[in-house]
Parts: C-alpha cells; structure tokens; sequence
C-alpha cells in the first residue's frame, strides 16, 4: 500500500517583539500629523466647491492646519485619540520572543509612541471608566481586534479615533422592514457638530448589535473614493446607496463645523453581515476632520515604516487672520457691555488672558461652590476656553491647542455665568437649549473656534501656565495668553445661534430634502 505523499512544510514567519512594537510606535506617530492623501484631495475639492463663506473659512482653517502639522510634525488634533488597532494573524507567525500577549506589545508600542519626546502626543485615556477615572498618562491600554487568518504575514490597520467624533456614535435595532436611509437623515441632524464635519460616515449593517458596530468602525478605515465612484458611477447596489445617501446628507445643509455648508460629508462607507431574520442591527460612527489611520504589512523582515506623503498633495491654501472683516477684541478689558454687542456669526479675533477649562474642571468647581469654598482663581469678567491642550515640545509654549466639544458644559453653564463672574465661552460645535437659555438669560455669549485646527489654534498662544487643579493633567485651568485668536459669535446674548440658522439657511438653498426631525 502506497503512502499519501507528504504534505509540504508551511512557510513559518517569525515575528520579533521589538519589530512589532517599533512599526505600532511608529505608525501613531506618523498619523498624528499626515492626513491620509485621500483626505486631503476630497476635502481641497469640497474647498473649492463650497458657497457658504463660514464653512469655507472653517474649511481653509483645517487645510492650513493640516499641512503645518506635516512640515512640524506636530499633532492635526489635540484630541489625539484612543487607539483602534485591527489585527490579520496569519496562523503561519510565529511570535518569537514576545514576553507577554499580543495585546500587551500593542500597548507598549501605543505607550511609546504618546510619550515620544520629538511630538508627545495627548493622554486621553482614563482607567476605571465609572468611578476614579484616572489618567492613565500614556494612553494605554488601546482597543485591540485581532483576526486569525490564513497565511504568513501580520496585516495591521493603526486608527486614532477622537473622543468628539467617537461620542457622536449611534447603534440601532432596527425593525427588518424599517428604511436605512429614513434612519440615517433622521439621526445625522441629531448628532450636531461636535464631531467636527466634513468628515466621513461609517456605517454597519447586519450580525448582532456589537458587529454591527465593528463593521462601521472597520469601514471607517477604507479610501475615500467618493469621487472616483462618482465619476464612473455605481456598480451594485451598495454603492447605489452610498452615493444616496452621500447626496441627501450633504442635501441637509449642516456643512463644515455645523456652520452650514454644502459638504457635510467627504464619503460614506457601508459594510454588511447575515443577520438574524427578526432583526436589522445598524450602526454609524463618524470620523472627524482629525481622521487618522495607516495600514501596513509585517512579514519578519523587520519593523514597517510609512512613507512620508509630498507636500504637493496639499492645496495652496494659506489661512492667515483677516483685519479688515473680523474685530479685534482685548480680552483684559472686555466688559459684559461689549460681549453684549457681538452679532451672530461676526467673527473675532481674541487677544490677552484667556483662562481654560473642561469637563473635570467644571466638576470640580461645581463641588467647590457647594461646599462653600474659594476658587483657585476668579472668572470675573474673564472668557474660558474649553480645551485640553499637548504637551508642549521644543520652543513651544503649548502643543496643539484645539477646541473640545462644548455641549458637554452645557449642565455647568449657567453655574458660570452666575456664580463665578464669568462672561463668555469659547468651544466647538453647538449648544443646546439648557446652555442657551443660560446665555441669554446673562446676556453672554458662546463663541466657536474651529475644530481641526489645533495647530493652526495653538499659534495664536504666545504663553501659558497652569493656574489650578494640576493633579488633573491636560484638563487642569491653565491661563493662555492670546495674540489674533480666531473665533466666531456662534451664541449672541438674544440666544439666536448660528448652528441652528446657518444649516437651515443652507437647506433652504440645496433644497433636495425636506427637514429631518429626529
């Protein structure tokens, strides 16, 4: 009896420890201040298309931002992410001298690319999400998927993914017989600005409610090719519905920031998966103007580096402060009387003391009051800029100084204006009715900056220094001293807000849709 014939060998790769952490290290670095090209080219044509001069101007700002970022490789956001780490094992690696789990060589390398002294990158992550909610300073530990596949080589997709953005999320049960599309243009206006349009959806249909969220997560990681697929058209229907829904989204006149506009949206991706016959689990997460993600192959030849993209990618646009259209504000002797003044969407450019602050910030002034108690420092007539800025490196004096989503102070608001003497805000995205009312009750104002233009933002900051609550990192109050700061009267002191009439302003004009209610 004849012997089967020996099956051959299968080709082994062996993967080294130090390999795998340098390319995850270095992979977070490098997409912390280069835009993916595709960004970049989808977002110069929304450029030039764009009618609406606030969108325009916000979108020049991000532009500008993004190639400064890439010449002085600093970060595009100052929100610099969690990190999404994607995972293809071939069941041929062999992981040679690794001392702990994969997971835990995912995380040293995210430890050392945050704390790299060249461009130290934002701590953002918190241990123990419900209660003490500490920093754990190096923004460990990331989330790791991670795939069992045939074949010799480790395939790895590095994301960054900013809390705006994130915090924007939706997940759905749908019923089967319910409409993807009806669902989309009802939750997108519910979703406000806070996560920083023109950006991207991503969207998951299919499996159980948790893979429909990785497959919107997953999506986010693919081309932009909207244009592409545009010019020679769809071929099945799944790209049929990406382009509805790209056009009737953009049909909704949100626009850049929510300022309203004709782009809200570069793209949008689907991906799908067999459900259960009763359900219809949907899912959709955005990602921001801040999108950062990179993708390459480890095959035991050594750690993976990304090629740098040519700075003739970037368009010839050069934001810089316009005196003659914007006023000049000095905010060391800015009165009520004048915040007062401010009209909708004029536009200001801020000079002098500005104090900061953010969510645990306010917190802790909230139980500082109740308890009696005197402020670290006093808010009288003083304008707060909620931001969590980097470390600064080299002759910085502070890093990437961008704006945070200002809806989440909206329940401390009015505790503010009222108790502390303070006068005005700065932030990004809208504010909803509980902040407002506030505001025109105290005949304040809320003033946007632009969300992406952390760098660009951070220029205008000629000194900072810690003022109180330096236990709480990058969310203590720090006093920024400010030269030209760009920002826009979003909420005057009558409560009439620019996120509200700018995108049904916009609407009005596309016209392809009526309002979706959510």
């Amino acid at each position: 009896m004849n012997e089967p014939a020996a099956l051959p060998a299968a080709m082994t790769t062996t993967l080294r420890h130090a390999d795998f952490v340098e390319s995850i290290a270095a992979a977070l670095q490098y997409i912390s201040y280069y835009h993916p090209a595709d960004y970049i080219a989808h977002l110069a044509r929304a450029y030039e298309r764009e009618e609406s001069p606030a969108a325009r101007d916000a979108i020049a700002q991000i532009l500008t931002n993004s190639r400064m970022c890439a010449e002085g490789r600093r970060p595009i956001c100052q929100d610099t992410g969690i990190v999404n780490v994607f995972l293809k094992i071939g069941m041929d690696v062999r992981f040679a001298d690794f001392p702990g789990s994969v997971e835990d060589a995912v995380n040293e390398g995210v430890r050392r690319g945050y704390l790299n002294p060249d461009n130290v990158l934002r701590a953002s992550v918190l241990d123990d999400p419900i209660f003490a909610r500490r920093n754990t300073r190096d923004n460990t530990p990331a989330v790791v998927n991670v795939e069992l596949v045939p074949g010799s080589t480790v395939d790895v997709i590095v994301a960054a993914k900013g809390g705006g953005s994130e915090n924007k999320s939706k997940v759905a049960m749908l019923n089967p017989s319910d409409d993807l599309v009806d669902w989309v243009l009802k939750t997108v206006p519910s979703m406000g600005a806070g996560w920083c349009p023109p950006g991207m959806l991503g969207i998951g249909v299919g499996g159980t409610a948790e893979k429909a969220a990785l497959l919107a997560k997953q999506s986010l990681m693919d081309d932009i090719d909207m244009h592409e697929l545009l010019q020679r058209g769809p071929a099945n229907r799944l790209e049929e519905l990406r382009i509805e829904l790209y056009e009737k989204v953009n049909a909704l006149g949100i626009g850049a920031q929510g300022l309203g506009g004709l782009t809200t949206v570069l793209d949008v991706k689907i991906r799908t998966y067999p459900t259960h016959a009763a359900s219809k689990p949907v899912a959709m997460i955005p990602n921001c103007a801040a999108t950062r993600h990179a993708h390459f192959v480890l095959d035991g030849s050594g750690p993976a580096y990304l090629e740098p993209p040519s700075l003739d990618l970037w368009p010839n646009v050069h934001w810089a402060p316009d005196y003659n259209k914007s006023r000049q504000v000095d905010l060391d002797t800015l009165t009520p009387a004048e915040v007062a003044s401010w009209q909708p969407g004029q536009t200001l450019l801020l000079s002098g003391k500005l104090l900061t602050g953010r969510d645990a910030a306010h917190k802790r002034i909230q139980d500082m009051l109740a308890k009696g108690e005197t402020l670290p420092v006093s808010f009288t007539n003083r304008v707060i800029y909620y931001v969590g800025p980097v470390d600064p490196v080299r002759d910085e004096v502070v890093g990437p100084a961008g704006p945070t989503t200002a809806t989440r102070m909206d329940k401390f608001t009015r505790m503010m204006l009222e108790k502390t003497g303070l006068i005005a805000m700065v932030g990004k995205s809208e504010r909803g009715p509980v902040a407002i009312e506030a505001i025109r009750d105290n005949r304040s104002a809320y003033l946007m900056a632009v969300g992406g233009a952390a760098y660009l933002v951070s220029k205008a900051i000629k000194a900072a220094r810690v003022v109180a609550f330096a236990d709480l990192g990058m969310e203590a109050i720090y006093e920024f001293e400010v030269k030209d700061m760009p920002v826009t009267v979003a909420v005057d002191a009558t409560g009439s807000s620019v996120h509200t009439t700018g995108p049904r302003e916009w609407q009005a004009r596309i016209g392809k849709i009526p309002v979706a209610v959510a």
